[in-house]
């Protein structure tokens, strides 16, 4: 082989090795665009309806300042001065807070106090969202019902949905609340990344990874657990792994024939009757 046709080869060779290197440096470096879909525009809260709904705000850790509602139980929820059970709700990756407004109804309907807020980046807070910037998002919250609403920390529910159930196991093993509730859940984000993209090294790429199942054996609480078996986002199996790596007590909630955004999975009757039952109310 001449010296000319040995550098043509070679040449031919490691041009689609740098566009290969080119596309992964690019998904490496827009990957949270792919993983994160904020919605800023957030509507008054009486437009949509809603009574008995307070606009709240807090500050992070690290100086962001969070707004949200805070849905107030009915007045029989609970004896005058006595604390509330409260329901944090940590949303998934796209939206915002008012998209989550028929689940806080529902959750208030059977005398839950109900904390909505968005992480940073997301209904025009200030910020763009990270695995550990929606952490400290999360402690944020929990201690401004702690603090600025007084409510028995003893009485603080965590509600997950899809990526937000990796924020509330991560705070659930430093935080112990009341009970776990998490919808859509997941092992890891990597897995799903994998499972959606089997062609690309997902996890040697991914920079958030909400590993709930490595943090699942340190929470202790009540958890429920609620999967749509049709779930195209989330596959039911890791939902079902996560579970089976939980301690107990513990229950599985599984919804014939829905889907990951059916609204059966956010205020259907399937899922607030579970979380009645699964409270005590």
């Amino acid at each position: 082989m001449t010296p000319a046709r040995a550098i043509k080869m070679s040449v031919a060779l490691l041009i689609p090795v740098a566009v290969i290197v080119a596309l992964l440096l690019a998904l490496w470096a827009g990957q949270r665009q792919l993983m994160y879909f904020p919605l800023d525009d957030v509507p008054a809260i009486a437009a949509l309806g809603p009574k008995g709904v307070e606009e709240v705000a807090f500050d992070t850790a690290d100086g962001l300042r969070l707004a949200g509602w805070l849905f107030t139980a009915g007045a029989d929820a609970a004896a005058p001065g006595e604390s509330r059970d409260t329901v944090i709700v940590f949303h998934g990756n796209a939206g915002n807070r008012a998209h989550r407004v028929p689940l806080a109804i529902a959750l208030r309907r059977i005398g839950l106090q109900v904390l909505l807020f968005d992480y940073r980046g997301y209904g025009g807070n200030p910020g763009s969202p990270t695995e550990q910037g929606l952490a400290m998002d999360a402690r944020a919250a929990r201690e401004f019902l702690i603090t600025q609403r007084g409510v028995d920390p003893h009485r603080v529910i965590y509600f997950g949905e899809s990526l937000g159930t990796g924020v509330a196991v991560e705070l659930a093993s430093e935080h112990p609340p009341a009970a776990l509730i998490l919808r859509s859940p997941y092992t890891s984000m990597s897995d799903v990344g994998q499972h959606h993209y089997p062609w690309l090294p997902v996890r040697l790429l991914l920079r958030d990874r909400y590993d709930s199942l490595a943090r699942i054996s340190r929470v202790r609480s009540r958890l429920l657990i609620i999967v749509g078996e049709r779930d195209s986002v989330v596959p039911a199996e890791f939902s079902r792994r996560l579970y089976d790596a939980a301690a107990q007590p513990k229950a599985f909630v599984s919804i014939a024939g829905a889907d990951h955004n059916d609204d059966e999975l956010l205020d259907g009757t399937t899922v607030i009757e579970a979380i009645a039952k699964f409270i005590g109310r």
